[in-house]
């Protein structure tokens, strides 16, 4: 009798993986028909892409909180859009090297190891809250994190404010360092494959490829550097030392556009966009905050059994919920945005 439901399992597992919004390896083997016709079919869940919804119903399984599960779910949002969007450019032939399908790749596992859903055990970063049980060096993982966070906690100098802001610059540094492996990992893996080559055409697209993303390190071990000078600084003096913007974020684009070739007059003009920036990242944070503590709230509510209660509670929760993943996706398309255009212009 389980016969059936062994069948129907493989059958389901088949269909999951025809339907796959993956990246396929062979674009080219499907017309444009069919790709139209397996993106609408996929359509009724949480994503238009099979393999994020994967993730999204996968992460709700794992129990993170609240605002995790917004960060989340803003995170796939934009992997989404980047994906659709490749999708329409390997139609034209526009990838042939494959370069943006890679960094989609890259792109989509930065995701999976920050909410550790790759499989491995505490790989998650932690909220954007500090942790106020001494469990923090279990999320920071790196002994020199770990050392100037406990000096900085118990030095007198913070509020728990400006706590809240410092742990927020230790986790963003995590990240950024996260990233950066997962970078170098990609480029040893793809520098072996390229000592293989014998066809001198491939080759020289491959070097070029590597040429690339090792200028992409270099800048993402700088930032790394530079940061990590900061949160010393930070550690040790306080918030006394002056900065042009409270955001972690902000102050590595603003770092960024300095060293980029923007003229004076354009310097100034991206100072002022990072201000709105800075001020919408503030709200997101507001958000978040109401996010939590109506989810602390309905748990409360929940036990006590008042029905009237819980529906109003959970329709706020509800509410928050959605407008904070909203605001999430705003920021990270903004700050995605501002990303590109002093990217391009440190090109140009």
């Amino acid at each position: 009798m389980k016969m059936p439901c062994a069948v129907n399992a493989c059958a389901l597992l088949l269909v999951s993986f025809l339907l796959s919004g993956g990246l396929a390896a062979g674009g080219g083997k499907y017309s444009k028909e069919v790709n139209e016709n397996r993106m609408s079919s996929v359509e009724t869940g949480e994503f238009r892409i099979v393999k994020l919804s994967q993730v999204w119903e996968k992460a709700q399984r794992l129990h993170l909180s609240a605002v995790k599960l917004a960060e989340l779910h803003s995170d796939l949002k934009i992997q989404e859009k980047d994906e659709l969007n490749w999708k329409k450019l390997k139609a034209e032939g526009l990838d042939e090297d494959g370069e943006k399908e890679a960094k989609l790749r890259r792109n989509l596992n930065v995701i999976l190891v920050k909410y550790g859903l790759d499989g491995k055990k505490d790989t998650q970063v932690g909220d954007g809250n500090y942790i106020k049980d001494g469990t923090e060096n279990d999320v920071l993982d790196d002994p020199r994190l770990d050392k100037l966070w406990n000096k900085a906690k118990t030095s007198g100098k913070f509020s728990d404010e400006e706590l809240d802001k410092l742990w927020r610059e230790f986790i963003h540094h995590k990240e950024k360092t996260q990233e950066y492996n997962i970078l170098l990992d990609t480029v040893s893996r793809t520098e072996e494959i390229h000592k293989n080559m014998i066809n001198p055409s491939e080759y020289e697209v491959k070097e070029e490829m590597l040429h690339g993303k090792h200028a992409e390190l270099k800048d993402k071990l700088r930032s790394i550097n530079h940061g990590f000078e900061r949160i010393r600084k930070l550690s040790h003096q306080g918030y006394e030392v002056a900065t042009e913007f409270e955001e972690p974020r902000v102050n590595d684009l603003w770092d960024m556009a300095k060293m980029a070739n923007f003229t004076e007059s354009e310097l100034e003009a991206f100072k002022e966009e990072l201000k709105h920036f800075e001020a919408k990242v503030e709200k997101h944070q507001h958000y978040q905050k109401q996010l939590e503590i109506s989810h602390e709230k309905l748990k409360h509510v929940e036990t006590m059994g008042e029905k009237e209660h819980l529906i109003r509670n959970k329709e706020k929760y509800t509410m928050l919920a959605e407008k904070t993943k909203e605001l999430g996706y705003k920021v990270k398309k903004h700050l995605q945005d501002l990303t590109g255009r002093i990217t391009r212009d440190r090109k140009s």
